[in-house]
């Protein structure tokens, strides 16, 4: 099958639905409301509350949230064929992933720019909060670790990517200075882009020559020096204000992003290359040589945040919602950036099968599984040539994904010959594509440790305590940075796909929460309904993990402590979310019989006292166009 048709079809629907049903979103379930005076002016402190111009805020939320799951979930997920991961893509990014970063993002909002957990405390009742507030920590600290492990992955003995990526973050911090500083009330993006990324392409191409050059052996790193690099970066990135480092690096970042896969698009349509997987393989009943388990439910927390991601919740009621303009800039950022995110994950999915079956399991397998599986390689030894590596039993998705790119790249005219440079380019391009993530996120982690912390010592919750910003994000990167450095992709992808899965059935539980209170029991359905699909695969993936997974590893003398830590992680989850779903529900029902809403969540606006800023009636529309 070619896939030309395949990328146009993927296109057009989610042209087609965020053209119609986010605008239902915004303009009938929560009524976007321009009047409504947002955190990031309400707060405004030049440090975390900063608001921001719209395209400067998509640039920073999808470069926060575009990590290693819609790369690497759908490039291990081609094990079961093309159709069940390209339909899940589609239809999960519409309907679920979209839906809850765009709700998560509006509840937050109107609550002030707090975090998830903080929703929960007052929308569903202050045990949910405390629930969700452990829940949310130790999910957030686990899937920070699933995302870095990748980037270890990617940069290990890497000289090119580590320069490139190392040169984005004097670029950021000058960019940032130029756009934010340089005008005292002005905010410059025009002069800052187009400095920030003639400079940043030529550290692509530089990294070629730095890798080639006698600073080679500077910048080649072990994993372990490079996960201890890591935590460095995230502390400092965590403790800065926001608008100096993360943002214009954030923004920087999303400019290689897009700008690779707009190309990878491009080549799709120009080489349209040829589906070389079935349609479905023999591995859908289970025993895969990369997922053990059966297509349901490990389809859906191995593709990850593709289609839907707890971890965007976080960022959606992190970093973003503190820096948003207007209210409605919510729809563009919130169900846009994870629009293109599912995209993303297309891209990689199509990048992995146009591969013959025989060369991705060689890479993704090791040499002794290979041979059991009776399939023969066809161009892997010619890639390894091109290349100059050698990439059979390269395990983890990363290297499968950069030949299939570097595959797509080398079709395009004139390009025959820059197999090798596309390779390595795809290598560096992952590597920032996640570590953009891992830098939000850690803050975002931070963000809430301060509100653990500041339930004991009350200047904690003052995220802009200086001691308190030290000490918590000292925390965080230690707690992630150990489960990097003493574990492996097997190990930590698992968890951190099934974890990232309950947190959004959280996310999604609150948000139906959210709208019952405010008067929208009608419209709840457009988060009720993916909450229950994704908790029912998520809950049945966790104990199918530590059953089949986790414990086993336990049981054996090397991977004991290993086991024991992933199987106590995962049954913290799964009773986390458990009760979160059962106080969500309770809240419910006592509102749609006729109980008082808490006091303190947001409500309609016939049980909240008059505000400078009144939102629009609950029978009103609010016109919303394409964009």
């Amino acid at each position: 099958m070619n896939t030309f048709p395949v990328m146009l079809g993927a296109l057009c629907v989610f042209v087609i639905a965020y053209r119609y049903y986010s605008a239902f979103l915004a303009a009938k379930a929560v009524v976007l409301d321009n009047s409504r005076t947002t955190p990031g002016h309400v707060y405004e402190d030049g440090h975390n509350y900063v608001p921001s111009p719209k395209w400067v805020l998509f640039g920073h939320h999808f470069a926060a949230i575009a990590g290693a799951g819609p790369l690497v979930g759908p490039t291990l997920a081609a094990q079961f064929g093309f159709a069940p991961g390209f339909l899940w893509l589609l239809i999960g990014a519409v309907v679920a992933g979209c839906v809850q970063d765009f709700m998560v993002l509006v509840a937050s909002i109107r609550h002030k720019g707090k975090s998830l957990a903080d929703i929960a405390r007052t929308e569903v009742s202050p045990f949910a909060g405390i629930v969700a507030m452990l829940a949310v920590l130790f999910i957030l600290i686990v899937t920070l670790a699933g995302l870095g492990i990748v980037v270890v992955n990617a940069l290990s003995n890497s000289p090119w990517g580590v320069f490139t990526i190392g040169m984005t973050i004097p670029i950021a911090l000058c960019m940032g200075v130029y756009m934010f500083k340089s005008t005292p009330g002005v905010i410059k993006i025009a002069g800052p882009s187009a400095v920030g990324v003639v400079c940043l392409l030529a550290s692509v191409i530089g990294g070629r020559w730095v890798a080639a050059s006698s600073w080679a052996t500077h910048l080649s790193f072990t994993g372990h020096e490079i996960c201890l690099l890591m935590m460095a970066y995230g502390f400092i990135a965590s403790v800065l204000p926001v608008w100096l480092l993360l943002e214009p690096r954030d923004y920087l970042s999303t400019y290689l992003k897009l700008g690779t896969i707009a190309v990878l698009i491009l080549g799709v349509f120009i080489v349209h290359p040829n589906i070389k997987f079935p349609a479905i393989t023999p591995f859908i009943h289970g025993g895969g040589p990369i997922i053990k388990g059966h297509l349901f439910p490990f389809l859906f927390v191995t593709i990850a945040c593709g289609a839907i991601s707890g971890f965007h919740s976080l960022v959606s009621s992190g970093t973003t919602p503190k820096m948003l303009d207007k209210e409605t800039d919510a729809r563009f950022i919130g169900y846009g950036a994870m629009m293109m995110e599912g995209l993303v994950g297309i891209v990689a999915l199509i990048a992995a099968v146009s591969m013959h079956p025989g060369d991705y399991f060689a890479i993704n397998t090791t040499p002794e599984v290979f041979q059991k599986l009776g399939l023969h390689t066809v161009n892997l030894e010619l890639f390894s040539r091109e290349v100059g590596e050698k990439l059979a039993g390269r395990t983890g998705g990363a290297v499968s994904l950069a030949v299939g790119m570097a595959q797509i790249f080398k079709g395009l005219p004139g390009m025959d010959k820059l197999m090798g440079y596309w390779y390595h380019y795809a290598i560096m391009f992952e590597a920032l594509f996640i570590l953009t993530t891992v830098d939000t996120g850690t803050r975002v982690a931070r963000y809430v440790m301060q509100e653990i912390l500041g339930k004991a010592y009350k200047p904690f919750a003052n995220t802009a305590w200086l001691p308190g910003n030290l000490v918590s994000t000292a925390l965080i990167v230690s707690a992630w940075g150990y489960l990097i450095y003493t574990g492996s992709i097997s190990t930590i992808w698992p968890l951190f796909g099934t974890g990232n899965q309950l947190l959004a059935t959280i996310a999604l539980a609150v948000t139906t929460t959210f709208l019952i209170n405010m008067g929208k029991a009608r419209y709840a359905w457009v988060t009720a309904i993916p909450m229950t699909f994704v908790g029912v695969t998520t809950l049945t993936a966790a104990v199918l993990s530590i059953k089949t997974i986790f414990w086993p590893m336990a049981m054996k003398p090397g991977t004991h402590f290993q086991g024991l830590l992933d199987s106590i992680l995962m049954t913290i989850f799964i009773i986390g979310v458990i009760l979160v779903l059962f106080e969500a529900a309770k809240r419910c029902w006592k509102t749609l019989h006729g109980e008082p809403i808490p006091p303190e969540a947001f409500g309609p606006p016939d049980a909240r006292k008059p505000a400078a800023h009144e939102p629009l009636p609950e029978h009103a529309e609010v016109p919303v166009g394409c964009c």
